[in-house]
């Protein structure tokens, strides 16, 4: 591993070739905040693709296309007066430290139970009206499902068993099982949407992250599914002229590769 000096000596060299970039590079300089935010956006979900995938030469490459926005964003920042990298290291430094009382302060906690329901508290303190503030609007619904559920929990409005969420689960199950007998989708659609939080709120209790669960569920499918292809095209066959009962001998054997 890096020593501390030649991790500094690193990050210095990456802000000097982001500041020749964006001087002599035609594509650098047209660059705003708002043209870099859908391939920020992009370069984090190959990041959680490489993590998934515990690809950790490949996490090495995203988290360095990550740190790479993070500086292009601070020196758009820097060109305007309004910050630098260096205002937002000291930003997060201070914020840490504030937010951890019970390692530069004199709190004491038993666990991280305890230094969740502190983190919600001091964010209260430092102005934020709700707790729910701290989520973005734009994050996907599962996501964000998951975090609501986890800062409530830290203000105390949780469950005490994960038989409890159980039960609600099933509560919900049975009233969209309901309104699927009645047949109207307005209400079978908000029903549905209690059932998937439920399961989100139940998975939590079971430290079951259900972005994650749901992702390696896609990967797994889509596996699956490219084998099938790959016994059709085998077969001089194409997917629609094979029956459900050739479909689902691939199927099982594909289940093998797993």
């Amino acid at each position: 591993m890096n020593s501390r000096k030649e991790q500094l000596v690193a990050f210095d060299s990456l802000l000097t070739i982001m500041d020749e970039l964006r001087e002599q590079c035609p594509w650098d300089k047209k660059q705003t905040m708002q043209s870099l935010r859908h391939l920020t956006i992009e370069e984090t979900y190959e990041l959680g693709d490489a993590i998934l995938d515990n690809d950790l030469e490949e996490v090495k490459k995203e988290l360095g296309d990550v740190l790479l926005h993070i500086i292009f964003y601070a020196k758009i920042g820097s060109e305007t007066n309004d910050f630098d990298i260096a205002d937002v290291a000291n930003n997060i430094c201070d914020k840490l430290i504030n937010r951890h009382p019970h390692i530069y302060g004199d709190v004491t906690v038993n666990d991280e139970e305890d230094v969740k329901r502190n983190w919600e508290q001091i964010k209260l303190k430092e102005g934020k009206k709700s707790v729910l503030e701290g989520v973005p609007r734009g994050l996907p619904s599962l996501v964000k499902a998951n975090r609501i559920q986890d800062k409530v929990a830290g203000v105390g409005f949780d469950w005490e068993e994960p038989e409890q969420v159980f039960e609600k689960l099933q509560e919900e199950l049975q009233e969209f099982t309901d309104e699927v007998k009645v047949g109207n989708t307005e209400k079978m659609e908000a029903e549905f949407g209690d059932v998937m939080f439920s399961m989100v709120n139940y998975a939590r209790f079971l430290k079951i992250n259900p972005e994650n669960a749901l992702e390696r569920t896609n990967k797994k499918f889509i596996k699956r599914f490219q084998f099938l292809e790959a016994k059709a095209k085998e077969l001089n066959k194409t997917l629609s002229e094979m029956s459900l009962q050739e479909m689902d001998v691939y199927w099982e054997e594909s289940k093998k590769n797993d």
